[in-house]
């Protein structure tokens, strides 16, 4: 195809050498079309225009300047330079093989769930059928005369070779003699040789019936007889009521093929997509075949340029309508190590929330190692997923109704499994749900939002932050042969006389503490501590909330969480608060799930990227029943402790230290700034038992929620000014007058 500017540049050059001829000859030229359009290719080098200088210094040169010539037209695309990039060896190296083995042959739980449907699935078949023969017997044996007159009159119109009748028929209309008279001998020639076999077939047959009821066994005649019945019934079935109905009705979800993905995608409305189909391309690139995955299909390609997989994901409803297949059935999803517009597409043959998952492998029998993996859900296409409960801290945020009570209590359930774990559980909905787990194990557990109770839970985690302290020094003490990793592990879990058993800290509706008017901030302060240092000394912190604000889930809490489940939230800021900053940007969207996806949520953790898991649902009876289990393990280990035994704790009613006291007791006056190193030394001089072992980071953590803030403090040291964080003596002032006001106002 020709470009204009190709053309103009062509006309510009013959008009300018036609008139630098004028002069000479003013008569017409002609003009050799197929040379003017050669000279017209070798114009746009540069090197070739007759114009142009051949030297070396008239194009770019060796360091790649370009020429100072306006005129001279720089190619970008070369046709006739092969595109550089990797050889055949670097795209194999780069390749992306497919799995020799199926996925679900390399993982034993998944083979022993499969052959377990399918051993299930076929045994069930056999025992309805077994329990329904005699039934089918009898229809059989009532419908045999039927079949008999079929089977007699058949063979009566073979023998009439009244199949040819129509033809014969047709040629008598038509007056055809000719043709009838063929016809007519070729009937007769049938019917003698038709005739023929069925007398043979009738002797044959009599005579092995006659044989048979003088010669054979009674096992063997009842057997025949009993044959040529059912064959007979069988021959005289209606075909509107079948003798045999379906064990199973198996579900009927239509096969995903190509036109069916490029039918949805163009019903989006993504003017990318449509663009592309109107023209009659696919606007779809397929990189891999469709094929079963799991309980559905999956199809995996690349969008449009401009298109992202979160364009789609924010259009899951209208997929869902142009695939034709329940919303829960539909699950768009990015490929964390791929481009953002690598679609993978997963459709099952059931809705999420209405299949049938598999056993809970702990419902009945076993007992947990919090070190460990453990499955507590299943994915889309019914794998399990598992969870470590250890070295995380943990954020569970929903909209009410959807789940995120009983997912905080599986987690318990999970936790009381194991009967090293030590458990603080504490329900400030006040309904009772974390009962079953509370009365059984629990070491300490209070239900509601009264003042008893905040000064319950308040008590503990004061505790829990000095065992805190306590498991830091023990750690730091050990060989490093027994902790290499200065971290708490199963082993060490094991040795009672170090107490360094797993911790495991809930809370249901965390905003009630969070917001306490009198003791939030310190609630926040301690919690931010332990999501913080705890992991590393075997100390599990779990938030729950219907509330994922910045109020209710501090920013020191959800920014440090390594685990986040996510059920459905509302809006953008509910579902980031939950999974991160800019989770909503990246597609990992809570917000598409339906009031139906009840347990169904997003799970950051495991060291992989966010999934889509239904949780495992365990009612209040279940939980019951796991919960008496987890007691008796304990029991018998002799483990069971504190609330589950009716001892109480002493309650403290008041903070067992004023920290901004503190800190102006050991920064005189004269010292207007302190670097936070001195000040942490000194404060452990003070309390050894309270700061002994904090740093500058648990200073400025431990500050932050009373509102002062470390600053660079600048000091000359051997002649040269050195900056460290530090604290503003006349800041804490201020801050101590300010609440003490508010006291004494109250």
């Amino acid at each position: 195809m020709k470009h204009p500017d190709d053309e103009n540049e062509l006309f510009n050059r013959l008009e300018a050498e036609l008139s630098t001829t004028s002069g000479a000859d003013s008569g017409g030229e002609v003009v050799d079309l197929d040379k003017a359009r050669t000279a017209r290719a070798e114009s746009a080098d540069p090197t070739t225009r007759p114009d142009a200088d051949p030297s070396a210094n008239s194009g770019p040169d060796q360091s790649g300047t370009e020429s100072g010539d306006p005129t001279v037209r720089v190619m970008v695309d070369q046709p006739s330079v092969k595109a550089a990039g990797p050889g055949y060896l670097g795209r194999l190296l780069a390749a992306q093989r497919r799995p020799v083995v199926p996925l679900w042959l390399k993982s034993v739980a998944e083979l022993k769930t499969a052959t377990g449907w399918v051993a299930r699935h076929y045994a069930h078949s056999v025992g309805y059928h077994a329990l329904r023969s005699p039934v089918y017997a009898a229809r059989l044996t009532l419908q045999a005369p039927s079949g008999a007159a079929k089977f007699l009159g058949g063979t009566m119109r073979w023998v009439a070779d009244r199949e040819g009748e129509p033809v014969r028929l047709a040629a008598v209309r038509r007056e055809d003699a000719a043709e009838y008279l063929k016809l007519s001998r070729q009937r007769d020639g049938r019917v003698r040789l038709r005739t023929l076999v069925s007398v043979l077939a009738m002797f044959i047959g009599l005579a092995t019936a006659v044989a048979l009821y003088v010669l054979a066994p009674d096992w063997l005649q009842a057997v025949s007889v009993s044959a040529v019945v059912m064959a007979l019934g069988v021959a005289g079935r209606k075909a509107d009521a079948p003798v045999i109905h379906r064990a199973v009705e198996l579900p009927k979800a239509v096969k995903l093929t190509s036109d069916i993905v490029l039918r949805a995608l163009g019903s989006l409305g993504i003017p990318a997509i449509n663009q592309a189909q109107g023209k009659g391309r696919d606007g779809f690139e397929f990189t891999a075949p469709i094929t079963r995955d799991g309980p559905g299909w999956r199809a995996e390609g690349n969008l449009p340029y401009g298109v992202t997989v979160t364009d789609i994901i924010e259009r899951r409803e209208r997929l869902a309508s142009g695939l034709r297949r329940p919303l829960g059935c539909v699950w768009p999803e990015a490929v964390p190590d791929q481009h953002t517009g690598h679609l993978v597409l997963w459709v099952g043959d059931q809705d999420m929330n209405q299949a049938k998952k598999p056993a809970w492998p702990l419902a009945k029998t076993g007992t947990v190692d919090l070190f460990k993996p453990v499955a507590y859900g299943t994915d889309q296409r019914g794998r399990w997923v598992d969870v470590t409960l250890m070295y995380i801290a943990g954020v569970i945020g929903a909209i009410p109704r959807m789940g995120k009570t009983f997912l905080l209590r599986l987690l318990l359930l999970i936790a009381a499994l194991d009967p090293r774990a030590e458990l603080h559980t504490y329900d400030m909905k006040g309904t009772g749900d974390l009962d079953p787990v509370g009365n059984a194990v629990s070491h300490r557990h209070a239900a509601g939002d009264d003042d008893e109770s905040i000064a319950y839970v308040l008590a503990d985690w004061r505790a829990v932050r000095e065992e805190l302290r306590r498991r830091v020094k023990v750690i730091r003490s050990l060989p490093r042969d027994i902790c290499p990793e200065n971290k708490v592990t199963s082993a060490l879990a094991d040795k009672r006389s170090l107490g360094l058993h797993p911790i495991v800290i809930a809370v249901d509706e965390c905003q009630v503490l969070f917001e306490h008017a009198e003791h939030g901030k310190e609630f926040e302060e301690i919690a931010t501590d332990l999501v913080k240092r705890g992991p590393a000394t075997g100390i599990v912190f779990l938030a729950a909330t219907q509330r994922p604000d910045a109020k209710s889930l501090p920013t020191g809490i959800s920014a440090n969480a390594s685990a986040r489940w996510c059920l459905k939230v509302m809006g953008q800021t509910e579902n980031d608060m939950v999974l991160g900053t800019s989770a909503y940007k990246r597609g990992v969207r809570a917000t598409m799930f339906a009031w139906g996806d009840k347990g169904i949520h997003y799970f950051i953790g495991e060291g992989s990227d966010a999934r889509i898991v239904g949780a495992v649902y365990v009612d209040g009876p279940g939980a019951d029943v796991i919960a008496a289990r987890a007691r008796k393990v304990r029991e018998e280990a002799g483990l069971l402790s504190g609330y589950a035994l009716g001892e109480a704790p002493e309650v403290v009613t008041g903070p067992a230290y004023d920290l901004l006291a503190d800190v102006l007791a050991v920064v005189p006056a004269s010292e207007a700034k302190v670097w936070s190193e001195t000040v942490v030394a000194r404060l452990a001089d003070l309390r050894p038992d309270v700061y002994a072992g904090w740093d500058p980071d648990a200073l400025a953590a431990a500050l932050k929620p009373h509102g002062v803030a470390t600053i660079q403090v600048g000091r000359r040291v051997d002649g040269k000014v050195v900056n460290r964080r530090g604290v503003e003596r006349a800041h804490i002032t201020a801050v101590i007058a300010e609440r003490d006001g508010k006291r004494d106002a109250g």
